[in-house]
């Protein structure tokens, strides 16, 4: 739908995942409205706990901020058109959160 599009704002993804990420996104909107953020979320997650393992999340608004802890190489931040899409690897524990960078983003306004 939106291929070609996209706006990548930050990232630190290997090439070949980030366009995945992008193939993904644009797929979720040929099936789901722009106005089911939660659906889009979920199958872009589902998708790439599938294929790069457990512990991705998403999030998917027009209006947003987030201050989350991923893993080095897991994290991307996107547009496509007024849609903002946040996937990223999460941590756990203390001791992860002392070596994973941190990734701040502002409210994100369309």
């Amino acid at each position: 739908m939106l291929e070609g599009k996209a706006v990548i704002v930050e990232t630190d993804m290997l090439q070949t995942m980030q366009q995945d990420a992008l193939v993904l996104a644009s797929k979720a909107l040929d099936v789901f409205d722009v106005t089911e953020a939660t659906e889009i979320g979920r199958f872009i997650k589902t998708e790439f706990d599938k294929t790069y393992g457990p512990g991705w999340q998403c999030i998917v608004g027009t209006d947003f901020s987030s201050f989350v802890t991923h893993c080095h190489g897991c994290f991307i931040y996107f547009c496509l058109g007024n849609l903002a899409i946040l996937l990223f690897r999460g941590v756990a524990g203390p001791e992860a959160e002392a070596r994973q960078p941190y990734a701040a983003l502002e409210a994100v306004k369309a």
